[in-house]
Formats: C-alpha cells, sequence, structure tokens
C-alpha cells in the first residue's frame, strides 16, 4: 500500500447504461472510507448484480471504493489471520509480560511493594542512608563555622531545620533506591534472591495470595502496574513508590509453586518414613 504507483483512488461507478464517470479523492479521505468497515468487494459485487437485474436502484448514481489489488485478501486468509492472533495472546503462562531490563543478577520484582523493599534492606542500606541524611545539615554547620554567615542566631536555626529536612529526605531516598535496584537485579541479590523464595513458598503452602491481596480490579491492579513499574530509576527527579497489591511482578510465579510441592512432598515421605505404621 506505499509507492507512488500505488495511490488509493475511490471512484464513483454510476451503474447507467454506457456511461461511466471517475472522480479521484484524496488518499486521506479513501482512508477514512477504509476505516468505516466498508468491505469494497462486496459493495461492487452488490451494485453489479443490481445493474443485471435491472432494478429501479441501478438508475441512480452509486459508489464503492476500490482498494489496491496489492492490500486484498481473502476470507479464508483472513480468518486464518485471525485465530493466529487469538492464539498467540492467549496468556499460557503464570505471570503478565512485561518489558524487562537485562540485568548481570536474577530479576525478583520489577515492581516490589513498599513495605517489601523496606523489609528486604539491607543494614548497610540503613548505614548510608543515614550517611547521607546528615550529610546536608553537617556541611552547613561546618561551613556556618569555618565561614559565618553573621545572618544571627535565628537564621542559622531556620537553616538548620530546611538543611535536615532535605537531608532526611535524601538520605531516605538513598536508602530505599539501594533497596528496590536489588528486586531489579542491578545490584548483588542473592540474598535477596533466598529471602523471595522462603517467603512466597511460605504462602503458597499457606494457601495465602503471593502478592497479598487486593481490592482493586485486574484492569486498575495493571494501570497500577505501569504506573509504577521501574519508577526507581527516574526516583532523583521524581520519588515514585508502589503501594498497590497486584499480580503484575515481570516474573514467572509457577517456581514458587513448584517450590512447595517439592517440600510438601518431602514432609510427607518424611512423616511415613518417621512412622512405619502409615
Amino acid at each position: 500500500m506505499v509507492g507512488a504507483s500505488r495511490v488509493k483512488q475511490c471512484k464513483w461507478l454510476w451503474l447507467a447504461p454506457q456511461r461511466t464517470s471517475h472522480i479521484e479523492f484524496p488518499p486521506r479521505l479513501v482512508d477514512m472510507i477504509f476505516a468505516s468497515g466498508i468491505n469494497p468487494l462486496l459493495e461492487l459485487q452488490r451494485l453489479g448484480s443490481s445493474k443485471l437485474q435491472g432494478t429501479s436502484q441501478s438508475r441512480r448514481p452509486q459508489f464503492a471504493c476500490l482498494r489496491p489489488p496489492c492490500s486484498t485478501t481473502t476470507t479464508t486468509e483472513t480468518a486464518g489471520q485471525a485465530q493466529s492472533v487469538t492464539m498467540s495472546t492467549t496468556p499460557g503462562n503464570t505471570y503478565t509480560i512485561s518489558k524487562q531490563i537485562k540485568t548481570e543478577y536474577p530479576l525478583i520484582d520489577n515492581d516490589p511493594h513498599f513495605k517489601r523493599v523496606i523489609r528486604y534492606a539491607r543494614p548497610s542500606d540503613y548505614v548510608h542512608g543515614i550517611v547521607a541524611a546528615a550529610a546536608g545539615p553537617s556541611l552547613l554547620y561546618a561551613m556556618e563555622r569555618f565561614a559565618p554567615s553573621y545572618v544571627g542566631k535565628g537564621g542559622v536555626a531556620q537553616t538548620m531545620r530546611l538543611g535536615g529536612a532535605m537531608g532526611l529526605c535524601g538520605g531516605f531516598i538513598y536508602f530505599y533506591q539501594r533497596s528496590i535496584l536489588r528486586f531489579y537485579g542491578m545490584s548483588e541479590n542473592a540474598r535477596e534472591v533466598q529471602m523471595d523464595m522462603r517467603e512466597m513458598v511460605d504462602k503458597v503452602k499457606r494457601g495465602e495470595p503471593i502478592y497479598g491481596e487486593s481490592q482493586l480490579t485486574p484492569a486498575m491492579q495493571g494501570v497500577a502496574a505501569r504506573q509504577s513499574r521501574y519508577s526507581a530509576l527516574f526516583m532523583a527527579v521524581l520519588p515514585w513508590f508502589n503501594f498497590v497489591n497486584h499480580s503484575q511482578h515481570g516474573v514467572d510465579t509457577a517456581k514458587y509453586y513448584r517450590q512447595a510441592e517439592r517440600e510438601l512432598e518431602a514432609e510427607r515421605l518424611a512423616r511415613e518414613g518417621g512412622n512405619p505404621s502409615q
């Protein structure tokens, strides 16, 4: 449908005997007519049959849009294409496919809940966060000591309060980002992988939803996931956290169920081996 030799044309077909007029329309108008759902082949066939039958409608001007031959397909091909699209879009896995970033370490969760990020934080994250939070006020105090501003006690106190508040915000963001990057697989996360597997397998054994219960519909859960997925990569500009329990985290949850089945089977064999009467 591209190229100068295949320009779309819409022609008025005057079905009066021995009379045919052609009027060319702009391609944009032709695209609008095509988008309306008109089947040009069926329309042309209907008009031709009316002419052969000699009905009164054949005496009035009627039209049909002719699609270029390169874009026409048979009914069988169209049905086959529709069936193949339906089959390909049918979810055959246990997770919602989303865009993933190639990382050196395994992906744990591309949109972890806020509480989960806090629980999985390492002691080193707290140390880095505290140091970052105290850096701002400490530098302001040091500059005031070595190069006084002479604004008085009131001005210095206001500056220290503002610097302390900004330091707390920056320290928390730094602490949070260090923890969540391990979920993304962008830093070493062997400890977090084991913690994630243990937590999810225990929830499977208890029959609980692995990502928690949510009052939102699946559609709204998808909206929430798309809004906060990989949001920590833009944390320095716009802090954005996930407070929604949803099921779209970019990982195949079947691994948790397989591990739970193996552990339950091992527990059953251990009980049967310890009690021969069973």
